[in-house]
C-alpha cells in the first residue's frame, strides 16, 4: 500500500480511482463496510482504491481544544485498511486554508484536478467543504458535473445502535470494553512508550510496563483490566522472555493508585508469563474486558492479594 502524506505526492500521470473519505478513526465495521464497498467498486472498475483521511482532526482545527479522544493512530489506521484492501493511504494536512475551501473547490482541486476519481464512495452523513455545507447530494450533483459517480452507504448498526466512532468513545470512556469491541471488530487498541515508573509494582512481586500514550489518546475508565501485551515494530529477537510481534496476556491497571494516594493517572500492564527490560519500546495493550474498578485497599497485603485474583481471573478470561 502507498503512503502518501498530501496531495502533492501524487505521482505525475496519476490515473482514475475510488476513493473513500472521512476520519476514519478507530476503523470500526461501520468504516470496514464503507472502506470495503470502496475496494470493491475499485476492483469491478481495475482502478486503484484510495483512502483519504486527515491530519489533525478537523475538530481541533474548526474548534481549537476540542479534538476527540483518538481511537487508532495514523498508522495504526494505515494497516488496518492496508488489510482492507486499500492501495493507497492517504493523509490530508487539514489546515484553515483547506478548512475554507467551497464544497465545489474541494471536489474540483482535489478530487478532479489531482485524484480524477472514477467514483467517490462516502458515508450517508458525510458533509465535507467550508462550513461542512457539502452534503452527499452536493456530492452527486458535483459528480453529474465532473463525471464520476457517488456511492452513499447507509451506516452500520446493531441492536438499534450505529456503529460511529462517538459511540465507541464513550464506550471506551466508561470502561464497557465488551460493547466497544464489538463495534470494533476487535478489541480496543491502546499504544505508547514504556517508561520510568516508580517502581511499585515490581516491590510488590508484579512488574509493570508504564505506558505513555499520545496525546489525546482515547484511555479506558479508571479500573482493571484483562487484555492482550505486544511490542511493537518488525518481528526481531526476543526482549527479555517478550518477543516483539507476539502478543502476551496481560492484566492491565488504568487510574491513580489510590492506595498510594497517587495523583498522576498511568496506564500499567503487567505481562502474565514473561518479563523484559521494555523501557523505550513502542507497545500496544488491547483491552478484552473490565475487571474491577479502581479501588483504596486498607493494607499493602490486601492489595497483593487482590492483584494476585486479577491475573488469575485475566489468565482464565484470555484462555476461555
Amino acid at each position: 500500500m502507498q503512503r502518501w502524506r498530501s496531495l502533492d505526492e501524487v505521482p505525475a500521470g496519476w490515473g482514475p480511482c475510488v476513493l473513500t473519505i472521512g476520519v476514519f478513526d478507530g476503523v470500526h465495521r461501520g468504516h470496514a463496510q464503507l472502506i470495503s464497498r470502496a475496494v470493491a467498486a475499485a476492483e469491478a472498475r481495475g482502478v486503484p482504491a484510495v483512502l483519504m483521511t486527515f491530519d489533525p482532526h478537523p475538530m481541533e482545527v474548526v474548534r481549537p481544544g476540542s479534538h476527540p479522544a483518538q481511537l487508532s493512530t495514523l498508522n495504526r489506521r494505515a494497516d488496518l485498511v492496508a488489510e482492507l484492501g486499500i492501495d493507497v493511504f492517504c493523509v490530508m494536512p487539514f489546515t484553515q486554508e483547506f478548512m475554507k475551501l467551497t464544497p465545489e473547490e474541494y471536489v474540483e482541486r482535489l478530487l478532479v484536478d489531482r485524484l480524477r476519481v472514477a467514483e467517490v464512495v462516502v458515508g450517508d452523513n458525510f458533509t465535507f467543504g467550508k462550513k461542512a455545507a457539502g452534503t452527499v447530494d452536493t456530492m452527486r450533483a458535483l459528480g453529474e458535473r465532473f463525471g464520476f459517480a457517488v456511492d452513499g452507504v447507509k451506516l452500520l448498526g446493531e441492536h438499534a445502535v450505529t456503529f460511529s466512532s462517538t459511540y465507541i468513545r464513550a464506550c471506551v470512556d466508561t470502561g464497557d470494553m465488551a460493547a466497544a469491541s464489538e463495534a470494533l471488530g476487535r478489541p480496543h487498541r491502546l499504544e505508547g512508550v514504556v517508561v520510568h515508573g516508580d517502581g511499585r509494582g515490581r516491590d510488590l512481586g508484579f512488574p509493570t510496563a508504564n505506558i505513555a500514550p499520545p496525546m489525546h489518546a482515547a484511555i479506558p475508565a479508571d479500573g482493571v483490566y484483562a487484555g492482550w501485551f505486544t511490542v511493537l515494530g518488525p518481528q526481531g529477537p526476543a526482549i527479555g522472555e517478550v518477543a516483539p510481534g507476539e502478543r502476551a496476556m496481560a492484566a492491565i491497571s488504568v487510574g491513580t493508585n489510590p492506595t498510594f494516594s497517587g495523583r498522576s493517572r498511568t496506564v500499567e500492564a503487567f505481562v502474565l508469563d514473561g518479563e523484559a527490560d521494555l523501557y523505550g519500546q513502542q507497545v500496544a495493550v488491547d483491552f478484552v474486558e473490565h475487571l474491577r474498578g479502581m479501588r483504596k485497599f486498607d493494607s499493602i497485603d490486601a492489595l497483593i492479594e487482590a492483584m494476585g485474583e486479577d491475573v488469575a481471573t485475566a489468565r482464565k478470561i484470555l484462555t476461555r
